[in-house]
């Protein structure tokens, strides 16, 4: 795993997504070798429903940054590596524009829906 995250840059890789739970060690021990972003997705856990996972993410030393999401949000962690990649990629930063368009639409719909709703009870 070492090897393959100090050489990960020199393979076109550039960013990187790690999910785990307990302690964590992955998204640390990647951040610390290649000149990558990396992106933590702490994992539930039957001991401590993943708060133990995000914990171990978000207190990296000085030096060893990572990024984290949410509990279980590997979609979110997409999300972010696709906004990352899309400050280089203009293709990537229109469809992002889209998403979050959509995304927006989709919410102001439900909210109208649910007001709607409790103007009829």
């Amino acid at each position: 795993m070492k090897e393959y995250a100090e050489t990960a840059h020199e393979r076109g890789v550039q960013v990187i997504i790690a999910g785990a739970g307990g302690a964590a060690h992955l998204p640390g021990m990647l951040a610390a070798s290649p000149p990558l972003p990396v992106i933590g997705v702490p994992v539930q856990t039957s001991t401590m429903s993943g708060i133990d996972s995000l914990l171990s993410i978000v207190q990296m030393p000085g030096g060893v940054p990572v990024g984290s999401v949410a509990i279980n949000a590997a979609d979110n962690a997409a999300l972010l590596a696709l906004q990352i990649l899309g400050t280089e990629d203009p293709s990537l930063r229109e469809q992002m524009v889209a998403y979050k368009t959509n995304l927006t639409e989709k919410v102001s719909a439900m909210d109208e829906r649910v007001h709607e709703q409790s103007s009829l009870d």
